[in-house]
């Protein structure tokens, strides 16, 4: 089999070679398809995740929204102790 990847593909996977994650391009390929197939893309939203983003939504439509600017600042001073 052969395969064609873009050019922005091909430099990551050499990359991961040069830095010795793998050893051939092959095994970058491999273990990229061994990941899709223990966490494929689910064909449609959970009942769960679906709630999430249908609740999110009513939050912005009640006016629920921090700019984000606003955000950003919080959270520097959260997590850096640093004034914006």
């Amino acid at each position: 089999m052969t395969l064609t990847v873009n050019p922005e593909m091909e430099k990551f996977i050499e990359e991961q070679v040069k830095a010795g994650y793998f050893s051939s391009p092959s095994e970058v390929l491999e273990a990229g398809l061994a990941r899709l197939m223990l966490d494929p893309v689910p064909e449609e939203l959970s009942d769960q995740l679906f709630e999430r983003i249908q609740s999110s939504l009513e939050q912005v439509d009640r006016g629920e929204v921090v700019d984000a600017k606003e955000l950003h600042a919080r959270l520097r001073r959260k997590h850096l102790n640093k004034p914006s």
